[in-house]
């Protein structure tokens, strides 16, 4: 099935729910009238459908391919790398000085999803050059920034992420690449690091990674850590390409999904290079603080994973809902002629429904998000911009948590959807679950966002933040109470936050207590907050539809937004419930069995 952007409801969202207005009237955001992101939205559809989407089960059965240090790309990937670059896709949220657009991050969001929906595989390369691009703006020196960023922004380089070693998962306190000052100011990097994204590959003149290594004498733990830019190739004063650098790729993985993204191994500091031993590499920031500043490139690729999961999604969706109308097969439970095309059979429709307002519901959750991004960032009010931080730094957790994990649900339901036929590969509904299977894991699994949510976002400030989101739910309740024509929804709604509250008062409050009772209800904690603030946006845009409807407006998008919010509300907000249960009373069973049992 060919790739389509679903422009109208990504309009709906970012002008009914995400406040596009608003944030078009903060400082540095007046570009962005209704008719430049529409004209926007447009052409990146354009470029994404006819470019970008016929790569995605071509890179899937043709992966790239490493020899001797060398990765070829899939085919094609390059030459559409060139065409995305080319229109100046990769600089659109970045400032205009280094040579982006400065737009506001919630115009970039439905961009980003799209670019996800169309090929997740040729995504990930701007994904990880963004983060690159953040790091550099909110911790590089002015040199480092005019040097390495403007050539990022054009897409002549591409950035990296290094984190990953053989026995440093997720535990980065275990890291053990070293880094050794030199006399001219800059180090020289040994060690290897593992699951490196479009580490090594052809589609651009050099690679830019940022790489967590430590000096001598570092204190242990993740205290020690320190950040580096470590360049495949030297950059002359003049910005032109000088040595290659002495990180080398050894191999790139074989993997269930995302197949067209190179996954590498690399090696610093093996002499494989033209500079002698040790990988060059430039301090970012100061020594020993470098997990601070690589978390800066962590919550974006965590927002951006998120985002994925949207998309991934959607793709999903889409594919299963038109083999649904077209794929005809037994008679209609309440008689028929003849067989109907399943989408007539009930459990499809149900099945489908989750499938849509999952979906619907989690990209209305970022792209709200996403606008609180801009209004932390761009307000000229202190306090405002204070408060809106703190509601994004609550929501990364949710949306990249939930929005996976919800993926996978997803496009488990649309291969369930397509029967059998969705268990062979033919069909493409597969690779949607092979590809959201990596989503819930890289850029931090769930446990490890539930426990962000947990720790840092819920306990450390007694919930206060959580409270004050919970408040706004309570300000639509109000709104529903007002309206009259959705007191099903209301009732319903009000029932999920009052679980929601339930549950932060209670992570708030025995988290001093028994620290191990309330991680054991971590995930199901993330999941709950996902599902309530999915019907959260679901209601708000039930109140907007609805209102539409009662001016007269007789496009079908309103009764259809009505009918997802209703289905929304009365099939997956009841999950909050069983969550909530969950974790206020399943610690003890979770914490019972010994751990030399399993």
């Amino acid at each position: 099935m060919a790739y389509a952007a679903p422009l109208r409801d990504i309009r709906f969202v970012l002008h009914e729910l995400a406040g596009l207005e608003k944030v078009r009237q903060l400082p540095g955001g007046e570009e962005a009238s209704p008719e430049l992101v529409d004209a926007i939205l447009d052409e990146n559809a354009k470029l994404l459908e006819d470019v970008i989407a016929p790569l995605n089960r071509d890179g899937d059965l043709r992966p790239p391919s490493w020899s001797d240090g060398i990765v070829t790309s899939s085919p094609g990937f390059k030459e559409a790398f060139r065409s995305f670059v080319g229109g100046g896709w990769q600089g659109l949220q970045h400032p205009i000085e280094y040579g982006g657009q400065g737009l506001p991050k919630l115009v970039a969001t439905p961009c980003m999803e799209n670019l996800n929906a169309a090929c997740l595989a040729f995504a990930l390369c701007p994904l990880l050059t963004d983060g690159a691009i953040e790091v550099l703006l909110a911790a590089g020196s002015e040199e480092q920034k005019r040097r390495f960023i403007p050539s990022m922004i054009d897409g002549s380089w591409t950035g990296t992420m290094n984190l990953t070693e053989p026995q440093a998962g997720s535990d980065l306190s275990l890291v053990r690449t070293r880094a050794v000052p030199q006399a001219d100011g800059t180090y020289r990097l040994f060690g290897q690091k593992i699951f490196i994204t479009y580490g090594e590959h052809d589609m651009a003149q050099n690679i830019v990674h940022m790489v967590l290594a430590r000096v001598p004498d570092a204190p242990e733990g993740v205290k020690g850590l320190s950040l580096f830019i470590v360049p495949k190739f030297l950059v002359n004063d003049d910005g032109s390409l000088g040595k290659r650098n002495d990180v080398w790729c050894a191999s790139i993985e074989h993997k269930l999904g995302i197949k067209a993204s190179p996954t590498a191994v690399l090696l610093y500091g093996e002499g494989k290079g033209e500079v002698g031993a040790g990988a060059v590499g430039y301090l970012i920031g100061e020594v020993n603080r470098g997990l601070e500043t690589m978390f800066i490139m962590m919550n974006a690729a965590r927002f951006a994973v998120g985002i994925q999961g949207v998309a991934l999604a959607e793709r999903a969706y889409r594919h299963a809902a038109a083999y649904a109308k077209e794929r005809v097969q037994s008679r209609a439970v309440e008689g028929s002629a003849g067989p109907v095309a399943i989408v007539h059979h009930p459990d499809v429709r149900r099945m489908l429904l989750t499938m849509r307002t999952l979906t619907e519901a989690a990209r209305a959750v970022a792209y709200v998000a996403a606008g609180a991004h801009d209004f932390a960032h761009r307000h000229p009010d202190a306090e405002v911009r204070r408060r809106n931080q703190a509601f994004y730094e609550y929501m990364v957790p949710i949306v990249k948590g939930f929005a996976t994990e919800m993926a996978v649900e997803v496009a488990s339901l649309g291969i369930q959807v397509h029967g059998g036929m969705g268990f062979i590969e033919e069909t493409g509904a597969a690779q949607y679950y092979r590809d959201a299977r990596i989503l819930s894991i890289y850029e931090g699994t769930t446990a490890i966002q539930a426990n962000d949510l947990v720790g840092r976002k819920t306990a450390r400030d007694g919930g206060a933040v959580a409270m004050a989101i919970i408040g706004l739910m309570r300000e639509t309740l109000a709104e529903l109470d007002a309206e009259g024509s959705l007191s099903e929804l209301r009732t319903q709604l009000a029932e999920a936050v009052g679980a929601y509250e339930d549950v932060v008062r209670f992570v708030a409050e025995r988290y001093r207590g028994d620290v191990r009772e309330v991680y054991a209800g971590s995930v199901p904690y993330l999941m709950l907050a996902g599902y309530a603030h999915g019907g959260w946006q679901m209601a708000r845009a039930a109140l907007a539809a609805q209102r539409k409807i009662a001016k007269g407006d007789v496009d079908d998008f309103y009764p259809a937004k009505l009918a997802s919010a209703r289905f929304y509300c009365a099939h997956l907000l009841p999950r909050v419930e069983a969550l909530r249960r969950e974790i206020l009373h399943g610690a003890t069973s979770t914490l019972a069995m010994p751990a030399d049992a399993f």
